[in-house]
Parts: C-alpha cells; structure tokens; sequence
C-alpha cells in the first residue's frame, strides 16, 4: 500500500538559505523575487502517495490516453508504472554516456497518437552521447514504443534525428529538455551552453540555445537565423544556460527554466531571434564571486519574467490544466531542488510572479499532471529510498488556493 504523506507549508527558514552551492549572492539579492508569504495556513496542505522507487530519475511522461506513467533513469534505464502500481521494463533504451550530469534525459510522446491502450506509438528520448576524443554532447532520438503485454515493452527503429553541436568535453549542462508545440508541427529542444559560457554568444553552433526543428529533426521553416546556414538555420533563440524546464502555456507560447550560476535562476518567455544573455548579463555572479552585470543593465537584452535569489535549483516544469486545483490553472508548478520545494508561479501576460512554495523532504527532478489532474513528482534523492515517484492530490479536509 502507498504511504500517505503530508505536505506542509514551508517556514520563514526556509527562504533564508542559499541554493546554488557556496557561492555567495554578494549584492545580487538587491534584485531577488520578493518572498512568498513566509508561512501558509494549514489548509494548505496536501496528500502525497508514494508509488515507486527509482534510480536516479530524471524526466517522466504519461503515455496520452492512458495512465501509464513512463520513467528515464540517468544510468540509461526505462521503466513504465501502470494505475496497478506494476512496473513495467522498457527494452531498446540507447547506449548513453554516464556521468556528471549526462545520462539518459527526456521522454515525450505525441498526443495526436492517444489511445485507451499502449498501443505501438511513437517515442522520443534525449541522452548524451560520448563523441572523440573524450568529448560528449546531446542527442534526440525517435523510435516506435510496442507494448505486447503489461510486463515489458520494446523501443524499436530508434534513431538519432538530431545532436548538439558541436560535442565538447565536460559532463555538464546538456539541458536536453524537448517540448513540443501544441499542434505538434514543432518540436523544440533546449540545448545547454555545456558549461563552456561564450559558446552561447556564438550563432555558428547550438550550444546555449533553443533550436525549433520538424518531427523528424530537420531545422523548421522560418527559423531566424535561417540564411546563415547550418546548424544556426535550427535555432529559435540564444543566450541560455542550462535550461531544465521547457513548456508550452495555453496560449501557445514557450516558456524555457533555467538555472543561473550563483543566484539568477530564471523564467524566460521564449521569444523568436531572442538574446537571452547569458554570460554577458545575469542576476547571479560567477561561483568564484566575480560580477556579472544584471539584466537591467543590458536593455537590448531578452530578460527573465522572475529570477531567484537566492536560487531554487529548479529541475522541471509544467502549466496546470487540470480539475484537481482549479485555482491553479494556467499556473507554472516547478520542481525545485535548491530548497527543495514545490513552487508555484502565476502569469500575467508577460510577467511571472512567485505565489506559494510547499517544501519537500527531498529534491525534487521532475514533474508532470496526471490525466487526472493530479500532480506526479520525482525525486531526485541520495538514493533509491529518496529518489520516489509521488502523487500529488487534495486533502480531504482542505481546499489548496
């Protein structure tokens, strides 16, 4: 039976600490978010389940039309949950480079193929992939996911349809997030700076940038930067960092996570030809303490709907549509690792503003609404027994706001 957890309101304490490790915010935090309200009333509170356990999760997604949750793990595993708490094996997952922050990446699915079954449909995964000479970089790939039974399911024909380039050394910021838009003609991938900084600055590669491609990884018409060939005819905007969040809201329109260095996560809107920056402006500094020039002094520049200071070391996305939390709708729910937390955002147009934080007990990865409404997060623990799949629903005695 599935343990039922409570979430509880955060405390004050909780805002005071640093996120993004011991680097200090030096006087960046003149430009924080103001805080949400310190403490929350005890309505407040929600119903959590554990389903499942997994190792090192990283990205998760509902198969459309049923309610079989399917699961990346880092070291390169798949593995399904279906509504009888079974778990289901996932054959034929690529060979990935292991490592730092490499590994196996995101899972998405088509929504134009939704069926009551798991039926044969399509797949898609990103992963790093191990290049020359000790160097790594992102991939997409496709395949064709058949499920013959409720025990274990074959990815098929899976091939890689697009790479970042080019591949460097370094195991760290492939961000890797694929999203794609809501008539599915697009297919958007977050392409992280790769922890080499002023590659983002540089339209002749895609590290640091969002690249809009077909469904079959070809760069889209009426790209941008199209006329200067490729691989710039693939990206849609540049500046990032190591974005780990990348969703659609209801009005059509992308919405990248980023994490910034010390302090400066952000929330972007994700804009055609934009320049979101990075490293010329941020509402960080360097890890070492060294200045970087805040947003507001770069007006040319694209600059986030909310950052953090201090950080929450976000590690997903998603905009709630659901029935569960009707008072939620059209709202970006993150999964925080840095305090870890369950944060809530409200839009207005195009600004973002923080309204309520739930603290949880570990790190939180991923996270993603159920066909019900209800809200499902991964873990990102030490260990299998802190690394658990939650649902998250309403309790009984209370009406979440």
């Amino acid at each position: 039976m599935p343990r039922t957890l409570l979430l509880t309101a955060f405390s004050s304490l909780a805002l005071t600490l640093a996120s993004c490790g011991s680097a200090s915010t030096g006087d960046k935090t003149a430009n924080a978010q103001p805080s949400p309200p310190a403490s929350l009333p005890a309505s407040e509170t929600f119903a959590l389940e554990a389903k499942a356990t997994f190792n090192e999760p990283w990205a998760m997604a509902f198969a459309p039309g049923t309610d079989v949750l399917f699961v990346t793990e880092k070291g390169g595993a798949i593995r399904g949950l279906g509504p009888d708490g079974k778990l289901i094996f996932v054959n034929g997952a690529p060979d990935v480079d292991y490592g730092g922050q490499g590994g196996l990446g995101d899972i998405a699915f088509l929504q134009s193929e939704a069926a009551s079954t798991l039926t044969p449909r399509t797949i898609y995964l990103t992963w790093a992939e191990a290049g020359p000479s000790g160097t790594r970089g992102a991939a997409l790939g496709r395949g064709r996911l058949v499920c013959e039974d409720h025990q274990s399911c074959d990815i098929r024909e899976l091939a890689v349809i697009w790479r970042q380039q080019p591949k460097v050394s370094g195991r760290g910021h492939y961000s890797h997030r694929i999203a794609f838009s809501p008539d599915e003609r697009y297919l958007f991938v977050a392409s992280g700076e790769r922890q080499k900084q002023d590659p983002a600055q540089d339209l002749s590669n895609t590290l640091g940038t969002i690249v809009r491609l077909l469904p079959d990884g070809t760069p889209a018409p009426g790209n941008p930067f199209a006329d200067r060939g490729s691989p710039s005819d693939e990206i849609w905007s540049y500046g990032h960092r190591n974005i780990l969040g990348l969703k659609f809201d209801a009005q059509g329109r992308p919405w990248d996570l980023e994490h910034g260095p010390a302090g400066g996560d952000e929330l972007n809107l994700v804009r055609r030809g934009a320049n979101y920056g990075w490293p010329l402006v941020s509402n960080g500094n360097h890890y070492g303490g060294q200045h970087i020039p805040d947003h507001d002094t770069r007006p040319d520049l694209a600059a986030p709907a909310i950052s953090w200071n201090p950080v929450i070391a976000p590690g997903d996305m998603v905009f709630y549509t659901g029935d569960q939390f009707p008072e939620w709708r059209g709202q970006v729910l993150i999964a925080a690792m840095k305090p870890a937390a369950l944060v809530r955002v409200a839009i207005d147009g195009d600004a973002a503003r923080e309204v309520a934080r739930y603290p949880m007990e570990h790190r939180v990865r991923s996270i993603a609404q159920g066909p019900d409404g209800a809200i499902w997060l991964i873990e990102d623990g030490r260990n299998v027994a802190e690394s658990r799949l939650l649902k998250l629903t309403p309790r009984q005695d209370s009406a979440p706001r």
